[in-house]
């Protein structure tokens, strides 16, 4: 995707070859700021503090780090040690422990002093695989934003719900539930985001908001709570949301607040699609109100906001009174008998094991 009208991606490797670039994305969208990981455990504070967030980009930013800390030393120690630190950065996506798994399975038979370059090369690798799932997801969505618009008899404009951000900034680039609404908006289709604001880090507003502005495509900020209002006065005509775990019988983790939207899409009759690349299925869990581990952040996140005051500067500011203590749960689990249909790499299919096994059946064959 672009900035400022220059193509750019999530995560690089820089032209020294030195070092991973990333966008801080806590400086969004008041700043586009840029950074330099050097070492493993800036990498892992990239991803703890968040200055990178969303599950495929989560994963291939710890594959980088996991090729920084190797840098420093390539033994068998180091290399178990710099797992074992990414792996505890986020407990929810996992996406982050299917890189991390990927760079043991890699790097583990190699001598030392293979391993480096070997690190470099698959870190690489999986982010221009993500880019490729990424945009084969997107060609299989645009399929499902073209049947809406034939359904609506191609008038109006094609109004579509999306919650938190699942767009390239949550990517190595393209995006998830955003790459169907982008190459929508590519090929004419007259696509209109509602941009749910995503309390309380305000994903949504800061996030999404800025990369479809950057972008072009038309889209407008709501209160959270403002979906099923428009859902009963139809205007809305679909909804499509990201997954940072998904679960072999179709239950998925999102954002906080997504299980409510799900819920007023039932009631209203409005298709929810969940954009699911597919290294964010966890072929091991079953039930994910049960089994999938719901990340609690620091309760500074829900009594603070950060924002422009109208003097320019940037400054947080708590909204909360002193001494009330604050509940931050991350993640909430959407059933899969409240999603329409699951939108892969592979195509679309229902929100089921069987479906899911249906466009992975090497799945089937060696079980979770």
């Amino acid at each position: 995707m672009k900035v400022h009208g220059k193509p750019t991606r999530a995560v690089w490797l820089e032209p020294d070859a030195r070092a991973v670039g990333i966008i801080d994305q806590t400086r969004l969208p008041h700043a586009f700021v840029t950074a330099r990981l050097e070492t493993l455990d800036e990498a892992a504070h990239a991803i703890r503090a968040m200055r990178v967030r969303g599950a495929p980009l989560i994963g291939a930013t710890a594959a980088y780090g996991v090729w920084l800390a190797l840098r420093a030393d390539a033994s068998d120690a180091a290399l178990t040690r710099a797992l074992a630190v990414l792996g505890e950065t986020r407990p929810t996506a996992v996406n982050l422990h299917w890189a991390l798994e990927e760079m043991r399975r890699v790097l583990t038979p190699l001598p030392p002093a293979e391993r480096v370059e070997a690190a470099k090369r698959r870190a690489a690798e999986l982010c221009d695989e993500d880019v490729a799932i990424n945009r084969a997801l997107g060609e299989h969505g645009l399929r499902l934003l073209e049947a809406a618009w034939e359904k609506k008899g191609r008038k109006g404009r094609l109004e579509v719900l999306t919650h938190c951000n699942a767009g390239w900034l949550a990517t190595v680039d393209f995006g998830t539930a955003l790459s169907p609404i982008y190459l929508a908006h590519d090929a004419g289709l007259p696509v209109h985001v509602w941009v749910d604001e995503t309390r309380p880090r305000n994903q949504g507003s800061q996030l999404t908001a800025w990369e479809l502005g950057q972008h072009g495509v038309p889209h407008t900020v709501i209160a959270d709570n403002v979906g099923g209002h428009l859902m009963q006065h139809g205007q809305v005509d679909l909804c499509i949301v990201g997954t940072d775990r998904t679960t072999a019988h179709g239950d998925v983790a999102n954002k906080i607040g997504t299980y409510l939207k799900a819920l007023a899409a039932k009631d209203n009759g409005v298709p929810f699609y969940v954009a699911l690349p597919s290294p964010t299925i966890d072929w091991s869990l079953r039930d994910g109100v049960r089994e999938i581990p719901i990340e609690q952040r620091d309760g500074s996140e829900l009594s603070d906001v950060t924002g422009r005051l109208a003097s320019g500067e940037v400054a947080t500011v708590r909204v909360t009174p002193e001494g009330s203590p604050s509940a931050n749960y991350a993640f909430d689990v959407t059933p899969a008998r409240l999603v329409t249909a699951l939108i892969t790499e592979r195509g679309v299919c229902p929100a089921s094991e069987a479906g899911l096994r249906s466009l992975f059946p090497e799945r089937a064959e060696v079980g979770p």
